[in-house]
This record gives structure tokens, sequence and C-alpha cells, in this order.
């Protein structure tokens, strides 16, 4: 397996419309370890780790975001899993 990590931001009109709780429950449903966060700069940060392609499949839920989001910009950087996390959760 080919496993990586990514962290993601997330632009657009992405606070107060259940972002982090539809990342968290995408995450949680393909078996991906990491967290949600809001940013203080009003973007939405991931923190992924996991098989690179169900990464890639995440990315992509994340560029549409719940229904009540307006995803403008995605930024994704990848590097090497560090194996740190278990379980998907939400950050304050």
């Amino acid at each position: 397996m080919d496993t990586a990590r990514m962290l993601v931001k997330i632009h657009g009109d992405v606070h107060g419309v259940g972002f982090r709780a539809f990342a968290r429950a995408q995450a949680q449903r393909l078996g991906i370890q990491g967290y949600v966060r809001n940013a203080w700069d009003g973007t939405v940060e991931v923190t992924a780790e996991g098989d690179r392609h169900t990464l890639e499949a995440f990315l992509d839920m994340l560029r549409k975001g719940p229904r009540a989001a307006r995803v403008s910009q995605v930024d994704a950087d990848w590097s090497e899993a560090s194996g740190e996390f278990r379980g998907f959760g939400v950050r304050f």
C-alpha cells in the first residue's frame, strides 16, 4: 500500500456550513486518519493520512464540500505519512 500524507487548505465560503462534519464523515467512511479544523484566515485545513488513491478520492470530495459550502480554491501539499494519527477528528 502506497501511504501518504496530505495537507489541504480549502478556500471559499467554508465556515458555518458543516464543512468539518462533512470532512470527518467522509474520512471516517474511507478509513482515513487525521483531522480537520477551521483556520483563523477563514479557510478549512485538513491533515490526512492513508492510501494515496483513497486520499485522492477524499480530495475530490473536499473540492465539492457539503451542499451549503462554496469552495473557490483547494491547495494540497503531499508528503510521507507519519503514522501519528488514530482515527479522524475535528480540532478546535
